[in-house]
């Protein structure tokens, strides 16, 4: 029997290896195993058997053994990490350990036991006792055995309340026979000991047993396709479908994943999670240390929970009897993984549901051109659910021009129209809760000089990027890079102390806000403050509890938060994306906008939407009447006419260096490569700048490849990005259905 091992370097690639025989272990489909490779021994995975080799088989060498200190990847699995390789264009080892997260494969994390003891031999225990009830050297070991003899089964530290024991005696009477230790995992308390109220299911909304009917006959296998896409406007109820369709899937006694885009939508999420499964659940995302992920993994991989719920990796969660997945908001970006394998979860999600046979639900109040157009063509169930939770009204929704705006008192900020700032007043006099968007973090987004005309730039990025400043640290800061330096008190050319910011991100918002209303309660969040999940809950319990009355955020707070005291909500900059030079730049705007409209009036009373904006945009007509019909429609056509996505595959070649004119070389020669296997369905967009030129001093250029038979093409990119060694300091990235082309 021959194995096709992935050994742990890079080189896309299987190598032949003889399987042991009578060795005394199992070989599987994703087991880890060590190979003599070449002078060393190398760790890798099974990822097949095969009956002949290519090679020589006399020259074959055999498996060294398991890798005892290395989990296997489930056999499910493998064959997804496959299709990762091949249609994301990344090499297979790569895919593989997108399988399994890094705390687990690298086998540094060991699993935590526990020994237990018992009884071996009741009657051969009891004459142990009646023969040296009266010596005194032993009175150790004979309170051990009476108080084991009490119990089943249990572990040491149980005994320590009841004598002054010493683990010398659990050892000698182990050695003796007379009592047995064996260990097991020891199972981490997911709940820390504090256990969620039960939450008893709702009685579905007409909408709501639509939706719950059609993914009952996806379970029974009675439809036409595995996937629904769940388009439900905000409010309507669609987390209640979810348990609900949890809750039947586990009760058929399958498993169930649960997607959410990222960590600020978890804490309300799970809350609901745990108050309806208890402890049936595991969180899985990406602030866990290595030893959480490490221990909830194992829960999983064991069969100790049946439901998973978190980020984008979650989907890789090691159950075997996989029926459900859920993908919560599908249509968010922050699904497509940004390294290789550039997977998109969404996609990904679809085809393990085929390949285990397990359902698929997209939810979301504003799909993807993607999936809805999927789901109009047939490919996907749809199922609408229009009606908000207890038939609550819309918001109002309010554009406010402010080109229209009288002049700026001296020294004012006009950061807020004044018709927001009434509309604040009104809330903070009703007890009510405000919610103020901005989607740029930082105090203002450039520092210049009125004297000499300098502005503060990352050296190392674009010069269409400014240094952002942040007031509360005395920095300038590079979005792109990350790079940081201490703000300056001076011009750095002309040493002119009349140095200006412009621009206005959250900080700068959150301190207006404090000086317009200087007794309102007010929090931030954004990626500046919220360094960890802790610090989500403590603002998103402070605000849930009312002790706040204004919450200041970027895009974490637009969407999947449920405040029923929030009855305004104020975008500052509505049409601030609609500038990007990117085709999804309209589609983005529209879901965010209708997201954070959606958290406004979903309490008693209605709730009410301010859009400040600087331009006329049919984008913004279409939010403020949340017609997302009407702007699919529009934005169709133009992708269409354009010959973008949905009506065709993209893919995205990025080729980077610190040498701008060898960059546009090597790209230039690629691009020719690939002219060979162009037809008349496929477009190609020769070598360019990216938009964003450099990011980390390094030059960038793009080029696209769409069309609607791109499997021949996208082969070839595959086989030249992975197998042709471009100029030392050049490297190319392939994106397949690329989501950001900046």
């Amino acid at each position: 029997m021959i194995a096709k091992v992935l050994t742990d370097i890079s080189l896309d690639r299987e190598f032949d290896y003889l399987v042991p025989e009578n060795d005394g272990n199992t070989y599987r489909t994703g087991s880890a195993v060590t190979v003599p490779f070449g002078r060393t021994v190398r760790t890798g995975y099974i990822v097949s058997f095969a009956e002949t080799s290519n090679y020589d088989t006399a020259k074959l060498r055999p498996i060294s053994g398991l890798a005892a200190d290395r989990a296997a990847i489930p056999e499910k699995l493998i064959a997804l990490g496959k299709w990762i390789a091949e249609y994301y264009c990344a090499s297979q080892e790569h895919a593989m350990r997108t399988l399994l997260p890094a705390a687990v494969r690298s086998g540094k994390i060991k699993e935590r036991t526990v020994k237990l003891y018992s009884v071996t031999d009741r009657t051969a225990a009891e004459k142990y006792l009646l023969e040296h009830a009266s010596d005194a050297r032993l009175a150790k070991r004979l309170k051990v055995l009476k108080l084991v003899m009490r119990r089943k089964e249990a572990v040491k530290a149980e005994f320590s309340g009841d004598i002054d024991f010493s683990a010398g005696a659990f050892d000698a009477l182990v050695k003796s026979g007379l009592i047995s230790c064996r260990e097991q995992p020891l199972s981490p308390d997911p709940l820390g000991g504090v256990e969620p109220v039960p939450d008893a299911p709702l009685t579905p909304s007409a909408d709501q047993r639509k939706a719950l009917d059609m993914i009952s006959d996806m379970l029974a296998g009675k439809t036409s396709s595995h996937v629904q896409l769940l388009y439900g406007s905000t409010n309507s109820g669609k987390t209640e479908v979810y348990l609900q369709a949890i809750s039947k899937t586990v009760a058929m006694g399958k498993s169930a994943i649960v997607l959410v885009p990222e960590i600020s939508l978890t804490p309300q999420t799970v809350r609901r999670f745990r108050a309806r499964f208890g402890n049936n659940l595991s969180v899985l995302h990406s602030r866990l240390t290595d030893r959480e992920r490490f221990d909830e993994w194992n829960r999983i991989n064991s069969g100790k929970v049946q439901i998973a719920i978190g980020a984008r990796s979650a989907l890789f969660a090691p159950f075997d009897n996989l029926g459900l997945i859920v993908v919560d908001e599908e249509h968010d970006s922050s699904y497509k993984q940004s390294e290789s394998p550039r997977y998109l979860a969404r996609d990904v999600a679809v085809v393990r549901g085929k390949l285990e046979n397990a359902c698929v639900i997209l939810g979301s109040a504003t799909p993807s051109a993607e999936s809805l157009y999927n789901a109009k063509n047939g490919k996907f169930l749809l199922c609408r659910m229009i009606a908000q939770v207890a038939d609550k009204p819309a918001p109002l929704i309010r554009i406010v021009d402010r080109r229209l705006d009288p002049p700026p008192e001296p020294g004012v900020s006009n950061l807020l129209s004044p018709i927001l700032i009434n509309a604040i007043h009104e809330r903070i006099a009703q007890a009510e809760q405000t919610i103020l968007f901005l989607n740029r973090r930082g105090y203002a987004r450039s520092m210049c000089c009125p004297q000499c005309g300098y502005e503060a730039r990352c050296p190392d990025c674009s010069v269409n990027y400014n240094y952002t400043y942040s007031r509360s640290r005395e920095v300038l800061s590079c979005h792109l890079c990350g790079n940081i330096v201490p703000a300056p008190t001076v011009c750095p050319e002309c040493h002119s102390p009349e140095i200006r910011y412009l621009g206005s991100g959250t900080e700068k918002l959150e301190s207006v806000i404090r000086g317009i209303f200087p007794d309102a309660r007010v929090g931030r969040m954004d990626s500046d403050l919220m360094r960890s999940s802790t610090d989500y809950e403590v603002v998103l319990e402070k605000f849930s509890r009312g002790k706040l009355d204004i919450l200041v955020g970027t895009q974490m707070i637009a969407k999947g938060l449920h405040f029923p005291g929030v009855t305004l909500v104020g975008v500052i900059n509505a049409d601030q994306g609609l500038s990007m030079p990117d085709f999804r730049a309209q589609e983005r705007t529209f879901q965010m906008l209708t997201q954070v409209a959606g958290r406004a009036g979903r309490g008693e009373r209605r709730g009410e939407v301010i859009f400040q904006t600087q331009r006329d945009s049919d984008v913004l007509k279409f939010v403020s009447t949340l017609d997302f019909d009407g702007f699919s429609q529009f934005d169709l056509e133009f992708r269409e006419m354009l010959e973008f996505p949905p009506f065709s595959r993209l893919i995205a070649i990025i080729f980077k260096g610190e040498n701008e004119k060898a960059v546009a070389d090597y790209a230039a020669g690629f691009a020719a490569e690939l002219q060979v296997y162009k037809h008349d369905h496929i477009r190609i967009t020769p070598p360019a700048p990216a938009p964003i030129e450099k990011i980390r001093n390094q030059y960038r250029y793009l080029m696209l490849v769409r069309g609607k038979q791109l499997k021949t093409i996208r082969e070839a990119i595959r086989i030249l990005a992975l197998h042709r060694i471009p100029p030392a300091g050049i490297s190319v990235a392939v994106d397949v259905d690329a989501q950001d082309l900046m």
